[in-house]
């Protein structure tokens, strides 16, 4: 929270018999330590005592029976503003709650409305009163992490900034410009997406080093520690958006091996300035030098709390973008308070902009601006654009805070964050499964065996991303029409082929990579999914099994399979996104075997188009009548040249 501007003067009561208490709070430090006693009453005899209250600048404080903050607020006059509470009563369920809790009031008295609110928001901090606005940051917009703690640095998507040693970028919004960054970092540097332990000792690199996507530091023949290191330092300067710097580094070095006639890598260090360039290019377009130094707010109130949305843009480009949380139902609060609020809390611990869009008017803007004035050493000012580029930015802080409010607070979503959480703990995760994969295999008898994925976001599914696949086929057999059909008889072996397909595209596309995977099966298929996700050198990857009957949960790291509540929202959860599915891979399934039913061994005649076949099915009412039939009853039907097709090819597979 903020701290004090200036120092508050202890000045002399006005009302008798009211001690109201001050303490000295020296410039730049936070209030700490307790407060004497200042005006203690009952609630209900508040009316009496509020009368003789200073109408000065200061905070007032509610406590209730056992001595906890349950509010503390400021005040231009605290005998006007404290007594305001018992006319609103019946108004606000928050204000009737703290109201009928409340059992005492204190105040301090301070020089100027400036100083109660900075000493209001360091009460808040201190104590985190019940029934204040408390927003949190919520930090769901996705960073990049570049591990540089590893001998072998990778890049990873994180939620969050530590302070840990590795490198951090962003925040990236959407979410899926992470996922693109990540792969040009792996399509244009080189750098690993595996999560092997590399010694330079394996034998042969992985696909991914086929594929052009690693330089394969685990094979030191291929690439030494110090090539390695080169690709890291130039992802970090990628990372921290030092394009220039980065684009002038590889044309010298693409200079310099053509002069070594190092043809090659002069071309690789090439492609790799270009893209680099292009992003430089992509980039600046997106940037706008109206826009400046300023911060864009969004709010959205409701029934279940309030959701606060900040662009922060600097030198023209939105930088990173904030989320501010809080739950409170039915608090009754206004846009304009939690606005307000959020503009305190926010510039706590920062520096303000010289300006802060807002949709709507603060009530307490000319106090606001002044403190804000103070922290900055500057001028401040809270504006309301009206037009322009300025108005697009915060309108769309706006419409973001509205989608983040219905998200989070609608009742299916909040249950689907429980279940999440919940197996989250379950199967113990590094992060929220906020996106998981889940495959099924369907076949009868190794015929038309093909496999499906679905994919689950937020809880929540998402058909756009769901994808099939045609196994491909093992071995042929014939069915009871004696005609010949390819068969795959081996499930194991399918899901490994699936899961296989399916990331390598990943790879490929630079994500989306899934948080969980989960498999339709057993130990056994999710050892053929893990065997998949080696080869393609992503085993870093979880993924578990979930059993049909028993809906036991199998995962790599464990010898006996888990077994979740069966009533609980984890497995319900996991049961949702298997059964879906398994109904996709029946759909398909069956889409599959009508279509080969439909099919009919004229298909595959030369000159046998769709008029021709129904023709010869009509005169002759099968294929087996066809196939009987004498080169002068066909060429009658259908001509000569279309006769001795059909024969050459009934000939040809008697």
């Amino acid at each position: 929270m903020p701290r004090a501007a200036s120092s508050l003067a202890a000045v002399p009561h006005h009302a008798p018999g009211i001690a109201v208490s001050l303490k000295h709070v020296p410039a730049g430090r936070v209030f700490s330590g307790t407060i004497e006693p200042a005006f203690r009453v009952a609630i209900h005899d508040l009316r009496e005592q509020m009368a003789r209250l200073p109408e000065q600048p200061g905070v007032y404080i509610y406590y209730n029976a056992k001595g906890e903050t349950l509010y503390v607020g400021k005040a231009r006059s605290l005998r006007d503003r404290t007594r305001s509470y018992l006319g609103a009563y019946g108004m606000s369920p928050r204000h009737d709650a703290l109201l009928d809790e409340a059992s005492r009031i204190e105040v301090i008295v301070t020089d100027s409305v400036v100083e109660a609110l900075a000493l209001e928001n360091n009460l808040i901090k201190q104590r985190a009163p019940k029934y204040n606005i408390l927003l949190r940051d919520d930090k769901n917009y996705p960073y990049l992490q570049l591990t540089t703690t590893e001998p072998f640095p990778r890049v990873l998507v994180a939620r969050s900034v530590e302070r840990d040693g590795n490198v951090y970028a962003g925040p990236f919004l959407p979410a899926k410009f992470a996922r693109r960054t990540m792969g040009l970092t792996h399509k244009v540097f080189g750098i690993r997406s595996c999560n092997e332990v590399i010694t330079g000792h394996r034998h042969r690199p992985c696909l991914e080093f086929d594929i052009k996507r690693c330089l394969a530091p685990c094979v030191a023949a291929i690439c030494s520690t110090e090539r390695y290191a080169t690709a890291v330092a130039d992802t970090k300067l990628f990372l921290e958006g030092r394009n220039q710097e980065l684009a002038a580094q590889l044309r010298n070095r693409m200079l310099t091996a053509s002069e070594g006639q190092r043809y090659e890598e002069a071309a690789q260090l090439r492609d790799a300035m270009r893209t680099v360039e292009a992003v430089r290019e992509r980039q600046q377009k997106m940037a706008s030098v109206e826009l400046g130094d300023r911060d864009a707010f969004g709010v959205k109130v409701g029934a279940s709390g309030a959701v606060v949305h900040i662009f922060t843009v600097r030198g023209g480009r939105v930088i990173e973008r904030v989320e501010f949380v809080w739950d409170a139902s039915e608090s009754g609060e206004s846009e304009a308070h939690v606005l307000e609020a959020a503009i305190q809390q926010f510039y706590a611990d920062q520096p303000p902009p010289p300006e802060i869009h807002v949709p709507l008017g603060v009530t307490e803007q000319q106090v606001l601006e002044e403190w804000l004035s103070q922290r900055a050493e500057r001028k401040v000012r809270i504006v309301l654009p009206q037009r322009g580029t300025k108005k697009g930015m915060m309108e769309l802080a706006h419409r973001n805070a509205s989608l983040a409010y219905r998200t989070r607070f609608d009742a299916h979503a909040t249950a689907n964050y429980e279940a999440l959480e919940l197996l989250q703990a379950a199967l113990r995760l590094p992060k929220l499964p906020r996106r998981i994969d889940c495959f099924d295999i369907s076949t009868i008898q190794g015929a038309e065996t093909v496999g499906s994925m679905v994919v689950c976001e937020e809880g929540r599914m998402r058909p756009s991303e769901y994808r099939k696949f045609k196994i491909q086929p093992g071995q042929q057999a014939n069915d009871l029409s004696g005609q010949q059909h390819e068969r795959f008889l081996d499930d194991f072996a399918a899901m490994e082929q699936v899961v296989r397909r399916r990331y390598s595209k990943v790879l490929e596309n630079g994500g989306p990579f899934p948080d969980l995977i989960v498999i339709d099966g057993g130990k056994g298929q999710l050892s053929s999914a893990y065997t998949a996700l080696e080869t393609v050198g992503l085993s870093n990857l979880v993924a578990i099994g979930l059993a049909k009957k028993e809906e036991l949960v199998f995962t790599r790291d464990r010898n006996e399979p888990l077994g979740l509540d069966p009533h609980g929202p984890a497995l319900r959860l996991l049961q949702r996104i298997r059964d879906e599915a398994h109904r996709c891979a029946i759909t398909f399934h069956r889409q599959s075997r009508k279509q080969r039913d439909l099919q009919s061994e004229l298909d595959v005649v030369p000159g046998i188009g769709l008029r021709r076949r129904k023709t010869l099915l009509t005169a002759f009412g099968s294929v087996s009548g066809v196939r009987r039939a004498t080169r002068e009853e066909l060429a009658r039907v259908v001509g000569a040249r279309a006769a001795d097709a059909v024969i050459a090819h009934f000939a040809a597979n008697p």
